[in-house]
């Protein structure tokens, strides 16, 4: 196990909701230029055939967008770790041609990795399933969706559709709350550094991770407490009343008014976000009874070029290798 930070984070990264909700510097928004620049190389996208995901970023160059990406990559690694970017107009385009502009921002951001077995590289965000099924994935219901992060790099949402009413996103600090544990609960720290059997981390059975991680002057974080509870289940070592005890704060930690940044996505708003250092969620939400208005996201997984450097004891995860 490696050494317990003790020392609070206060680094860029260790942001406050409260703060962020009056520094709206993590936005950006698409301009004409960048616009008419998407356009272009879709349209040439479709004269060549190709489809996701099919084509790298030589087939979708981004000029106009370069200085723009270079920016969110920054913040995604060395500034806040998420961003969010306004203004792609989806109305405009086709689902099948909004998946390919998607596709190629992301590829001119990292890699695109698969969400599933089936190797699928864009993820349908909508309420389909059926939330009295256990094997129905919480994303794919209009329940709250708690605070988690995905296992690849970065994680990216494209917002087709709204809901009725409802459905905020909402993310936190990772390095904020930690800082609000080593404050409140400190005793609790030892869980999050000990090795725990974690589920859905590659291969048959679940495998043993540190859900905190100091490294190279960076916190990160893995955490999904379905699965981390699920992993333990698996391999038959129950976790103690002290483990459910230390997730219980730190849950309630994440809750915290003063530390998450709560956003209504909207049609044609991008946004990114650090897996290792933000933690996202999503409000339960009241949908159309008419399947084509229904809320609708699409996420992409996305391996980044530059990033973090992680410990031996805390391997890094970008996506599900293919059958």
């Amino acid at each position: 196990m490696t050494n317990i930070l003790r020392e609070p984070i206060s680094d860029t990264y260790a942001w406050r909701g409260e703060q962020m909700r009056h520094d709206t510097r993590w936005v950006y928004h698409l301009t004409k230029p960048q616009i008419e620049n998407l356009d272009t190389s879709l349209s040439e996208l479709n004269k060549s055939g190709r489809d996701v995901p099919d084509f790298t970023c030589q087939h979708f160059p981004l000029p106009e967008l370069h200085k723009l990406l270079q920016k969110i990559t920054f913040d995604l690694e060395q500034g806040r770790g998420f961003a969010l970017l306004k203004g792609l107009p989806v109305n405009r385009y086709s689902e099948p041609d909004i998946r390919k502009i998607y596709f190629g921002i992301g590829l001119n951001l990292g890699k695109p990795v698969a969400q599933n077995p089936a190797g699928d590289m864009l993820g349908d965000v909508m309420n389909v399933g059926d939330p009295k099924d256990r094997n129905t994935r919480v994303y794919e219901t209009n329940a709250y969706l708690p605070y988690h992060t995905d296992p690849s790099d970065v994680v990216g949402l494209l917002c087709l559709r709204q809901a009725k009413s409802g459905g905020k996103s909402s993310l936190v600090s990772a390095a904020a709350a930690y800082n609000e544990m080593l404050v409140k609960h400190p005793e609790h720290l030892y869980f999050f550094y000990k090795p725990t059997y974690y589920a859905h981390m590659g291969g048959d059975k679940p495998k043993l991770t540190p859900l905190f991680s100091y490294h190279e002057n960076k916190l990160s974080c893995r955490y999904l407490r379905q699965y981390i509870e699920l992993g333990n289940e698996i391999m038959g070592v129950p976790l103690s009343s002290d483990n459910l005890l230390a997730m219980d704060k730190f849950d309630a930690i994440t809750q915290d008014s003063s530390l998450k940044l709560d956003m209504m996505l909207e049609p044609g708003d991008l946004q990114f976000a650090n897996n290792y250092s933000v933690l996202h969620s999503r409000t339960a939400f009241e949908d159309f009874e008419e399947q084509p208005l229904r809320r609708k996201m699409l996420r992409l997984w996305l391996k980044m070029r530059e990033a973090r450097s992680l410990a031996p004891d805390f391997p890094g995860r970008n996506g599900f290798a293919a059958d």
